[in-house]
């Protein structure tokens, strides 16, 4: 009989962590370089090691591969799969002779990448959303604790949103794996801890638990999509979650009782005030005007006619901001809560709006927001009033608000926020889809940022493909900024 034959390969490669990916991208460049094919590696994670052993790169050779590899692979190399360092040198390998492997959406090994990409980023979501942060010490001691158990190694990942998001307060997070500390100035990845490591519960519990429970709306609740966007594994970890199996079984009675209190039909006093001071009559083809400041032109808007849709609306909802913003946000128009408060952009869109602000670091403070049409205009069913879209006729009449608020502005950037800001800010439709991320300059000079709405989001029902599209109004967002900047 003949000894059996081993194939051993020609390389070990040692990563310093799971998540150095400078590590394995210099090795990877310099294997590649030297045509080392990916079955002749073995990757391996060994802490303190590094890859002076690898061969050097040829002088003067060149790796191409497209730019965005990168972003993909940095992405993926998060993901908890331990093959995954040979499987992303594979695709680097490939992608030397075959460039637009990435836009084959039937090959095998793209696949793999998007839905390794995909959980990641799902996972990060889940992150933001499930750490539970949890008081200790008093005073100069105190700092807040979170335990969490991330499928994929996502921490030194999202640090950063936590960072920018409690930047006041000291905090740690702990996982399995990996931890991060703020001490307020510097962050820091330590080690990995054990979920006793983390404390049980603090004073703030009960407060918080009366909070979520006040919250609840059982008239939106749809069980098995809440599940699937807060999955059971996650909840040991929630404190809320305590409450979750009660506040299911009385949501139908719950709901009921909501709907029979609170109708969204405009105020009580708004019939009052229109038979007083708002008597119909045909629209004024150009209001009376003599504002000088933002506060007197958000006066004169209070008596708009300028087409029909003030009649059945509550109030006019005008712009907020300080008046010598360097950016102003144009939305669609108000919803029912906006037309209820008087306000911009305070309903769920408004809120996903100023989560994604915050992280992209553009202080709302800091900015214009305002809306193509400044009354609400739906679609009454039974007591509920429904959304429905401004035609052109109501943007175009609505334009004169906008014109005047950018005249007394003078903003360096206005963002258009969906087709209808386009349609208003720059007199003609444009294809957000196409246009989106571009900056388009009018003839008076002003740059016009195109993007989507904040309430597409909203719209989107699978969770990754949400958490995807958010990503990317984020990603446009951090445009805004340095366009801000620059």
């Amino acid at each position: 009989m003949q000894p059996a034959q081993f194939a051993f390969a020609r390389y070990d490669v040692r990563l310093d962590s799971e998540t150095d990916f400078v590590g394995w991208r210099g090795a990877a460049r310099r294997l590649a370089l030297n045509e080392v094919r990916p079955e002749d590696i073995n990757w391996h994670v060994a802490p303190g090691s590094d890859t002076a052993d690898l061969p050097a790169a040829p002088a003067g050779a060149q790796l191409t591969v497209p730019r965005d590899f990168i972003t993909h692979a940095e992405t993926a190399f998060c993901h908890s799969d331990p093959d995954r360092f040979a499987f992303l040198y594979r695709m680097l390998w490939r992608q030397r002779i075959e460039p637009k492997l990435l836009a084959i959406a039937s090959d095998p090994d793209t696949r793999r990448l998007e839905a390794m990409e995909k959980a990641v980023r799902r996972d990060s979501h889940k992150m933001h959303a499930f750490v539970r942060f949890r008081k200790i010490g008093e005073g100069s001691e105190e700092r807040y604790v979170a335990w969490f158990e991330p499928e994929h190694f996502i921490v030194e990942r999202n640090a950063d949103f936590f960072v920018r998001r409690f930047t006041g307060m000291r905090w740690t997070i702990l996982t399995p794996y990996a931890s991060a500390d703020w001490d307020g100035e510097r962050l820091a990845i330590g080690p990995g801890a054990a979920k006793g490591d983390a404390p049980a519960e603090d004073d703030t519990e009960a407060l918080w638990l009366t909070y979520f429970e006040s919250i609840f709306n059982p008239a939106r609740l749809k069980v098995k999509a809440m599940q699937k966007e807060m999955p059971k594994k996650y909840w040991r970890n929630l404190p809320e979650a305590s409450l979750i199996p009660d506040l299911i079984a009385g949501a139908d009675e719950a709901a009921k009782d909501m709907i029979a209190r609170m109708p969204t039909t405009p105020a009580p006093h708004h019939a009052r005030v229109q038979a007083r001071h708002w008597p119909k009559r045909e629209p004024a083809e150009v209001p009376d005007d003599d504002a000088s400041t933002i506060s007197e032109l958000r006066e004169a808007a209070k008596g708009c006619r300028r087409c029909p849709l003030w009649r059945d609306a509550t109030q006019t909802v005008f712009g907020e901001g300080p008046d010598n913003a360097k950016v102003v946000f144009v939305g669609e128009q108000p919803g029912d809560q906006e037309d209820l408060a008087g306000k911009p952009f305070v309903g769920p869109a408004g809120k996903v709006f100023d989560a994604i602000l915050d992280d992209a670091g553009v202080d709302r403070q800091k900015v214009y927001v305002t809306n193509a049409v400044k009354h609400f205009k739906f679609e009454p069913r039974g007591k509920r009033r429904i959304h429905s879209k401004p035609n052109a006729g109501e943007v175009q009449a609505c334009r004169w608000w906008i014109g005047r608020e950018l005249d007394l502005i003078k903003p360096d950037l206005a963002v258009a926020l969906g087709a209808t800001a386009a349609l208003s800010l720059l007199g003609k439709a444009v294809p957000v889809t196409k246009m989106r991320g571009r900056v388009i300059e009018r003839e008076d000079g002003l740059r016009v940022f195109i993007t989507i709405h904040p309430s597409f989001i909203l719209r989107i029902h699978e969770p990754a493909d949400k958490e995807a599209e958010r990503e990317r109004f984020l990603a446009d967002m951090k445009q805004v900024k340095r366009l801000m900047a620059a």
